[in-house]
Parts: C-alpha cells; sequence; structure tokens
C-alpha cells in the first residue's frame, strides 16, 4: 500500500498494451528490456506473448517499484532479472548478464501511478507532501524544494518555461520567489496555492486543468533531468539492439516526443550533411527503419478507462542489419 491507503497494484494500468506488444513482436527465446519497469505490467504482457525462454531486463530507478515488481512478477521466475537502475544506464546491468544484444526493447517514460498517488512522493498538487519529486533515492539528484527555494529568478522562470511550456512561467517565478522570502516553501499545497495565486483571475476561471499542472510537470522533469535520460538512452540502446530488433518509447510530453522523433529520423537516415554540401562526405550509415511513422496514441476506450493514456505516444523504430538492410 502507498501512504494513502491505495492498492499500487490496483492503480497501476500500463498505456497502450496491445500496441506495444504488436510492435514490438516478442517470441520465444527472445531477450527484451523494460527500461521503466514500473509494477510489471508491460513486462508480464511480454513475457505471456512471448511464449516459452523469453526473458526480460527490468529496470527501475525507483527502489519500492522495483520491490513491489519483484512480488508481481515472481511466478515468471528466473525469466525476469531486475535491476535498481536509470534506463539511460542499461548497458551496465546487460554486461553484468552477459547478454550479447536485445530482441527488443521498451520505455515508458515520466511519472508512474504509484508515485503520484503516494503524497509522501511529492509529484501531486492534489493531496499535501514534501516538495521533493524524485523517482530514485539512489541517483543522488536534488529534491524540488532546492530548486524552489535556491534557483535564481531567472532559473525558474527558464525551468517552468521550456519544460512545463508554461506561458504564464514568469508570474509564476515571481511569486515563488517573493514567496520564499517570506520563508521556505516546503510542501506540495504550499507551491500549489502559490502557482494559482500568481496565475490572472480571467484564466483562473477558465482553465481545464489546475494552474500549477505545468509547474509541477516542469520541476519534475528538471528535478530527475528526464530529458537528458531519453537523449542518453536514445545513443545507447542501438549498439545493444540484434538487427530487427525494435525499441518502442512511450511518451507523454511534447519535448520527449519531439527528441525521440529526431533520433528515430536521424538514424534512419543516410547523409547528415547540411543541404549546402553537393557531395557527401559524413559517411553516415543508417541503422534503423521507423515503424511508426506518426505516433500512435490510445484509442478513445482507452482513454475513458484510464485517462492518463490520454497524452501518450508511442514511436517504434527498428534495427538493421550492417550496411542497412532488413534482419538477415
Amino acid at each position: 500500500m502507498t501512504e494513502s491507503g491505495k492498492d499500487p497494484a490496483a492503480l497501476h494500468v500500463p498505456v497502450l498494451l496491445k500496441e506495444v506488444l504488436e510492435h514490438l513482436r516478442p517470441g520465444p527465446g527472445g531477450r527484451y528490456l523494460d527500461g521503466t519497469l514500473g509494477l510489471g505490467g508491460h513486462t508480464r504482457a511480454i513475457l505471456e506473448a512471448a511464449g516459452p525462454g523469453a526473458e526480460v531486463l527490468g529496470l527501475d530507478r525507483d527502489a519500492q517499484a522495483l520491490e513491489l515488481a519483484r512480488e508481481r512478477l515472481a511466478p515468471y521466475g528466473d525469466a525476469v532479472q531486475f535491476a535498481l537502475c536509470r534506463f539511460s544506464r542499461l548497458d551496465e546491468p546487460l554486461a553484468e548478464l552477459g547478454w550479447d544484444g536485445l530482441d527488443g526493447a521498451l520505455i515508458d517514460i515520466g511519472v508512474s501511478s504509484l508515485q503520484l498517488d503516494d503524497p509522501a512522493r511529492g509529484f501531486s498538487f492534489m493531496e499535501d507532501g514534501p516538495l521533493d519529486m524524485r523517482m530514485g533515492l539512489a541517483d543522488g539528484l536534488a529534491p524540488a524544494s532546492a530548486i524552489v527555494n535556491g534557483a535564481s529568478l531567472e532559473r525558474l522562470k527558464q525551468i517552468i518555461g521550456r519544460f512545463g511550456e508554461e506561458p504564464q512561467g514568469g508570474r509564476i517565478a515571481r511569486a515563488i520567489v517573493e514567496a520564499r522570502q517570506r520563508g521556505p516553501i516546503r510542501t506540495t499545497r504550499e507551491l500549489a496555492v502559490i502557482v494559482e495565486n500568481a496565475y490572472p483571475a480571467k484564466l483562473r476561471a477558465t482553465a481545464r486543468n489546475h494552474p500549477a499542472t505545468r509547474t509541477f510537470q516542469a520541476l519534475r522533469m528538471e528535478v530527475n533531468r528526464e530529458l537528458d535520460e531519453l537523449q542518453e538512452f536514445l545513443d545507447r540502446i542501438l549498439p545493444v539492439l540484434k538487427p530487427g530488433a525494435r525499441v518502442a518509447v512511450i511518451s507523454f510530453h511534447s519535448l520527449e516526443d519531439r527528441i525521440v522523433k529526431r533520433a528515430f529520423k536521424r538514424e534512419a537516415s543516410g547523409c547528415l550533411c547540411p543541404p549546402e554540401q553537393v557531395v557527401c562526405i559524413c559517411g553516415h550509415v543508417p541503422q534503423l527503419r521507423i515503424v511508426t511513422a506518426k505516433p500512435v496514441v490510445a484509442t478513445a476506450d482507452e482513454v475513458a478507462a484510464n485517462p492518463r493514456a490520454r497524452s501518450a505516444k508511442l514511436r517504434v523504430a527498428e534495427k538493421l542489419a550492417p550496411g542497412g538492410g532488413e534482419r538477415p
């Protein structure tokens, strides 16, 4: 149980599950990576779909999630290997296991239900809790309170404006700086009220979401260095994919989706020389084939059953054989 008294297993609904299986194509004897294990919903489905001999390496930076996943996936025995690890460091547990490559990989990035619904983790403004937002305490990163109380006005504006894509970023940053002059901002409700009061009254009255939604998202992304993590994963995953293996990324934010789209497009391209370069000198060889020309999104039925799926976008690419060919 979380501190809110909710059952984590009941909260855990893996998004785009049918679509992930269709595109990842797990099969007997395959070795797969679930870089964001959570409570193991995607991993369990991969093993069930793959059949005999399949194995999954499940990574999570959240020790609590990893322990719960061990319990839920215990019936699969040695078919699941676990590592307390950020997905950007995937090559380290792979090397420890002695796996020579992957037949598929999945990451489902963003905050999990387990984290969001536990007030003690400080991710949500819906209930009061410490201003933390760290996905993994072992990462050695500073909590959100350190940014809220220590970052300069310009830095706060940059974080809220970029990661939150918040048009009121300047007003919110100034309100935070003014409030912390009266004393440290320590809890999620304190911050939520500050942000809400910083919003113009007309916008507060017509806003579809709580005024603090984008600010909390921005702080979470900054605390956990989420965009850097994603870029590093995309850089490291290609060398460990076998020819024909597919990598699937589920994102929930436009900046994340843009990074995935750009990375896949780059590695699916031949020449990367600038347009004014008449003769190719880069020698770049395509390493990927883009499987999803456009991101796959949740159906209306899935969104109705799991509202958090409404912003999910799935992109998939396939590793080419050396020389840019299909699977041998």
